[in-house]
């Protein structure tokens, strides 16, 4: 019967299977999380292979098409993330591939910076300058592909890590499928980079994949981009009739079937459009399948309405669609520490913190600004070598749907690349790594840990 589910079941028989390369350190997924956990392996001395499934590094802030870097800065003066997310910024400012405030322009007050920098989601709050870039997300890819060469990291593109290795209770390498078909790395250390915390349940490590189904993390996305349109004209028709806008912006909604939002890029000439759809399972096929076939109905129906109705789109065209689906939340690792939201709500701090945030959310009564991540939050609870690098940290819902964004998630794979650098530095494992050490060595590669350190 056509659609009707099989549960037949095939034996798939035993065989050997090639192990291709050997390292100190294998990390899977290359996105902000898992290349940032990659590069902090292999500038700490360890020997580090890194496989990713796509032909590119980056993830969301690439192929998803989220070129938004945002919340790197409290308000003040000084940046509160920063390390090798900044440093991703420093080398495309070198290409002119990302938009920003200037450095020193941070926690300003000016007028006329305010004025010009409150038009970008995400740069302007309680009038100061926050630190929020906006990147090009093919110049992106190139500076990481950069930065893992530089590093000397052995780079598997194109390759899905579909199993992992066990051995005396840890886990020790992983294999994967490509063109080439079945092989395997080994390493001492594996950290999980795919966000969705692929090889938790294969290494039998707990999680817990539980959403709220109106939360923003429980959404799936794909992102597109519109050419020959003028960003600053776009802002001016928003500002002078915002009434008018706003009703073009519901009717948008409804005629496309879901919400559709024009952001900027970092030229004025093009923008993308995030958009989401509720209900679907980032870790189920058939819902990846929906995303993909809908949302391009969805965008060719909010296109034509884009087009015809709102000012500068009237010569626009779609430029692309995102290669990665928009994914926000699934897989959350337990770990030897669980964040919670309560957590983040008193700003509570650890003696194992390893990276610290603004505080997003409503002003609390002491105006404390940060929030801390420790290092057990990347540490499995369960199974020996194995620590999670990005939004597969070991949270609850509400505690990840604050701190699962790009540069949130290069910070704590800047930290478990480090953290895994140091076990095999030590000949021990990662949940015996000294947090002073890490803080320090973090702290001295460009890691702010404000009020740690």
């Amino acid at each position: 019967m056509a659609g009707k589910t099989s549960l037949k079941k095939y034996h798939e028989p035993a065989k050997d299977i090639k192990v291709i390369y050997e390292a100190d350190v294998v990390v899977v997924g290359g996105g902000p999380g898992g290349h940032s956990a990659a590069i902090a392996a292999a500038r700490n001395g360890a020997k580090t292979v890194l496989l990713e499934r796509y032909g590119h590094l980056g993830g969301m802030a690439t192929g998803g098409i989220v070129i938004q870097i945002p919340h790197m800065s409290d308000g003040g003066n000084e940046p509160v993330i920063a390390g090798l997310a900044l440093e991703w910024l420093e080398r495309l400012d070198k290409v002119g591939g990302v938009l920003r405030p200037r450095m020193g322009d941070l926690g300003s007050t000016d007028e006329s910076l305010v004025k010009y920098w409150q038009r970008f989601m995400g740069n302007v709050t309680g009038g100061k300058i926050k630190h929020t870039a906006w990147v090009d997300p093919e110049l992106t890819k190139c500076i990481l592909n950069d930065m893992v060469e530089e590093a000397g990291i052995k780079l598997y593109l194109h390759s899905w890590g579909t199993q992992v290795i066990i051995k005396d209770g840890a886990i020790r390498g992983v294999m994967f499928e490509s063109k080439s078909g079945r092989q395997a790395v080994l390493g001492k250390v594996v950290i999980d980079g795919t966000g969705d915390g692929d090889l938790l349940p294969l290494a039998g490590a707990k999680f817990d994949s539980e959403w709220e189904p109106k939360s923003r993390s429980s959404m799936l996305a794909l992102v597109f981009r519109i050419g020959n349109c003028d960003y600053q004209k776009y802002c001016d028709f928003r500002e002078a009739d915002p009434e008018r806008y706003q009703e073009l912006m519901k009717e948008l909604a409804q005629v496309a079937g879901t919400r559709l939002l024009p952001l900027p890029s970092h030229r004025n000439d093009v923008m993308w459009v995030n958009n989401w759809i509720p209900g679907l399972d980032c870790t189920n096929v058939e819902d990846l399948t929906k995303l993909e076939v809908d949302m391009r109905k969805i965008m060719r129906k909010g296109f034509e309405y884009i087009k015809n109705n709102i000012p500068t789109f009237e010569n626009s065209f779609i430029v692309d669609t995102a290669s990665q689906t928009g994914t926000r939340g699934s897989r959350r690792m337990v770990g030897e520490y669980v964040i919670s939201g309560e957590d983040f709500k008193t700003c509570k701090k650890f003696n194992d913190t390893i990276a610290v945030f603004p505080r997003m959310g409503p002003p609390t009564e002491t105006d404390i600004k940060h929030v801390y991540i420790p290092y057990r939050a990347l540490l499995s609870v369960n199974v020996d070598g194995l620590l999670v690098a990005g939004r597969s940290f070991s949270s609850d819902q509400t505690a990840n749907n604050m701190a699962n964004l790009i540069p949130h998630c290069i910070a704590m794979g800047q930290a478990a690349g480090t953290g895994a650098a140091l076990a095999v530095k030590q000949d021990i494992k990662p949940r015996g790594v000294d947090y002073k050490e890490l803080q320090t060595t973090l702290h001295e590669q460009g890691v702010p840990l404000p009020g740690v350190l």
